[in-house]
């Protein structure tokens, strides 16, 4: 595992540095690794101070909570590693005065020991100190008791309820109170598709197949309770809400508030897939989802995965989530409409003034040809795959296979004529396939089409002229030329090729097997050429050798073809 630091020894410090140089209203105590609010009072002026932490490798937490509203100080840790009992005895001497400290512990052994002893010393210093556990993790609730639950993401709700009651300036008891009340009500429950490495040990904590996952993780690299097999996402987000709402007795009629969190190395789109499918999962429970967070709030280094949190909600725990807060990792109101909107799209749909309708057979034959290509580009929907992941961003494959699925949605309906047909498959391509192919087919199926409506006979020289207008026009909307390593140095030779094989008075499937042979010949020779467009053309002679996906499939839809004009 690569990682982007300089000594595993100092990570954590240069880490906490950068933070702090980056963050107006927080700064970083000198000797040790605690990061406090620069703006408190006097000791005597100070509300009741809230403070966690923990180690490292959970980033943004804590750090990133620090701010008004939230925690006046957080304790780091090396990475997965408890905070000294002296790193958090100076951030309570830095931050708190006679209203006291409320310390939020996960429910991990060496923070419960840590934090317990630097609470008691600063009891006995005069310093008021209460300590609130939070143990969430509900995939352990057929293992251990609840007490000896793991604390996971569920704690950040913990710190913005503790930290808004405190800047309201509740006193010690009530803060305290009402951080142990949402600790106990809050479940939460994690899945990992793969492990994360600690800078220090350099491999990953576990390994898992390909096929694999880990339910019910904790935050620090370690296994699961459960290893099963790899699901779509909906049954996963299913199976970790039945266990949270199950455990936290949550029923038809409650409010709660969400968090999906990810584990650091899951993306926006999946975390927003699983969003999705847990409120729609809620919602047909009859509960009501008051307010929805979903992003990485507290990690587990690069982990890909995420967790699941509910927290009953009523308007007095609501008003503390709402409350403001200046803490940079803070996601916002988590304010959702009340049901997803929907509004239609309107497209206009391309019409042709077409001189000749009669052609039905030829209309058949053009969409029985879609549907030879579509069935082509299918089966080799991998080897385009492969080929655009070596030199673009891997997507023609299932783009292809995105616009075969809609082509092939076609079959069984007819079509009057044969522009009309083209005019159907371009615009089904056009709708079905996004990034550059989608444009590039439906143009040059346009253009060809507007030539067959303008056309008196649908002879085989109509059609070569028809190929040749269609190809000119995904050039001049895309702007290569041949030589450029595009689909252009396959269409272009092929074009020619059938031309000049008619030329000779050969008969439309002598002449199509011509045109196929150069399209191939054309779309080898693309790996012997520099790109000069689109994302291959960054990645300049490591492209080299490998042939142009578009080139390669447009070979696979003209051969696919060969069966229809014999």
């Amino acid at each position: 595992m690569k990682k982007l630091v300089n000594d595993p020894r100092h990570v954590v410090r240069e880490m906490l540095e950068g933070l702090a140089d980056i963050t107006p209203g927080i700064a970083l105590l000198d000797r040790e690794d605690v990061v406090i609010r620069e703006d408190l009072p006097e000791p005597a002026q100070r509300p009741v101070a809230v403070i966690s932490g923990g180690g490292a490798g959970h980033e943004p937490a804590h750090a990133g909570y620090v701010g008004v509203g939230m925690l006046h100080a957080a304790v780091v840790g090396d990475v997965f590693t408890s905070p000294s009992v002296d790193a958090v005895l100076a951030a309570v001497q830095a931050v708190a005065g006679p209203a006291g400290v409320v310390l939020i512990v996960k429910n991990y052994t060496g923070d419960r020991l840590n934090f317990g002893l630097a609470a008691e010393l600063a009891r006995s210093a005069g310093i008021p100190a209460e300590i609130v556990v939070v143990a969430d993790d509900v995939a352990l609730r057929g293992t251990v008791e609840p007490g000896r639950r793991r604390g996971i993401a569920g704690t950040v709700l913990i710190h913005k309820i503790a930290g808004a009651l405190a800047e309201a300036g509740a006193s010690l008891p009530e803060v305290a109170e009402a951080a142990r009340q949402a600790a106990s009500a809050i479940g939460s429950m994690g899945v990992a598709l793969g492990a994360c490495t600690v800078p220090a040990a350099g491999t990953a904590g576990f390994s898992l197949a390909d096929d694999e996952i880990e339910l019910g993780l904790g935050i620090h690299g370690e296994p699961g309770v459960q290893r099963t097999k790899l699901q779509p996402a909906d049954p996963l987000v299913d199976l970790m809400l039945d266990a949270i709402l199950e455990d936290r007795s949550i029923r038809s009629g409650d409010g709660v508030a969400l968090l999906v969190n990810g584990l650091g190395g899951t993306p926006p789109m999946e975390l927003a897939v699983v969003t999705r499918r847990a409120l729609t999962t809620l919602r047909a429970r009859g509960i009501t989802v008051e307010r929805v967070w979903s992003g990485t709030l507290l990690s587990a280094l690069e982990m890909p995965g995420c967790s699941l949190s509910l927290l009953p909600v009523d308007p007095a725990r609501l008003a503390h989530l709402d409350a403001a807060t200046t803490a940079p990792a803070w996601p916002g109101s988590g304010v959702v409409p009340r049901a997803r909107v929907i509004r239609p799209a309107s497209v206009p749909i391309v019409t042709q003034d077409r001189r000749n309708r009669s052609h039905d057979e030829a209309g058949a034959a053009v969409l029985a040809g879609a549907l030879a290509g579509a069935s082509a580009l299918e089966a080799r929907k991998r080897q385009l795959t492969d080929l655009d992941s070596a030199a673009g961003d891997g997507d023609l494959g299932i783009s292809m296979a995105r616009g075969a699925a809609a082509i092939q949605a076609l079959s069984g309906n007819g079509a009057a004529d044969a522009a009309s047909a083209l005019t159907r498959v371009a615009e089904t391509l056009r709708r079905s396939i996004a990034g550059s192919s989608g444009p590039f087919y439906a143009v040059g199926l346009l253009r060809a089409a507007q030539h067959l409506a303008a056309s008196e006979t649908l002879d085989a020289s109509t059609w070569a002229t028809a190929f040749e207008r269609a190809v000119d026009a995904v050039a001049e909307l895309g702007g290569a030329r041949p030589g450029d390593r595009t689909m252009l140095d396959a269409l272009y030779p092929a074009v020619a090729a059938f031309k000049a094989a008619l030329g000779r008075q050969a008969d439309v499937a002598a002449a199509w097997a011509d045109c196929v042979q150069a399209a191939e010949a054309g779309a080898a020779a693309t790996a012997r050429m520099r790109p000069r467009l689109g994302r291959a053309s960054y990645l300049g002679d490591r492209v080299l050798g490998v042939q142009d996906a578009g080139a390669v499939a447009v070979t696979i839809w003209l051969r696919a073809l060969l069966t229809v004009v014999e």
